[in-house]
């Protein structure tokens, strides 16, 4: 599957959420459901496990992603990744990536 980039540079196609809405699989609903409560120490459902992505205005977005600070800049800016945006990098989106890697490596493809 192609990539498809949130706003800060995670990739929407390999997230469990995006998968399962888009393919209306339960069976991986339940599986995220499991995985993210055990990593996450939150009780995940599966009915919580649904996300049309980063950039969909419909509401559909998985726990953190429907109110991150990234994202609503991203919108409120009207670009589709940080990357594109006049004032990358800024400190949110540093630091983020310091966090999480495989995000920053997304811009750097």
């Amino acid at each position: 599957m192609e990539k498809i980039l949130a706003v800060c540079g995670l990739d929407c196609a390999q997230c469990g959420a995006y998968i399962a809405a888009k393919t209306n699989d339960n069976a991986l609903r339940i599986k995220t459901a499991a995985e993210w409560s055990k990593a996450h120490n939150f009780a995940f459902t599966p009915d919580m496990i649904n996300c049309h992505g980063c950039l969909a205005t419909d509401g559909v977005q998985v726990g953190y992603c429907a109110q991150c600070e990234m994202r609503a800049c991203g919108i409120s800016k009207g670009v589709k990744t940080c990357k594109e945006c006049t004032e990358y990098p800024c400190k949110m989106i540093s630091d983020f990536q310091a966090a999480c890697p495989e995000a920053a490596a997304n811009f750097r493809d």
